[in-house]
């Protein structure tokens, strides 16, 4: 079984920046994508950044520039560097580890991340 456990979030003001953390542990039999997710009050929950494991990536057009995905192997751990926060980006982020054969995905428990003044 696989455990997935994000960190990182909290209250920024706008154009500020923060880096979540997402750890993977327990029975992992090869990673195939790790990815973050987010969900906003009312809202549903949509991709932000997902990194395969030949290392390609895609972003959401509404972060891409600000937002940059990265991946600790060693540590099974990826990284969401967030840069130019918007109000528009808060949120509930959510890691998702997709891994083994046939391919299974799990989720974290959300951090929230709050861009406010």
């Amino acid at each position: 079984q696989v455990q997935v456990v994000e960190s990182g979030g909290g209250l920024v003001q706008p154009g500020g920046s923060l880096r979540l953390s997402c750890a993977a542990s327990g029975s992992i039999f090869g990673i195939n994508a790790m990815g973050w997710y987010r969900q906003a009050p009312g809202k549903q929950r949509e991709l932000v950044a997902i990194m395969f494991s030949g290392g390609s990536t895609n972003y959401a057009d509404s972060v891409k520039g600000r937002f940059t995905i990265s991946r600790d192997n060693a540590k099974n751990t990826v990284y969401l560097q967030m840069n130019s926060l918007k109000p528009e980006d808060t949120a509930v982020y959510y890691c998702n580890i997709n891994s083994g054969s046939p391919p299974k995905g799990t989720w974290g428990q959300g951090t929230q991340v709050t861009v406010s003044q």
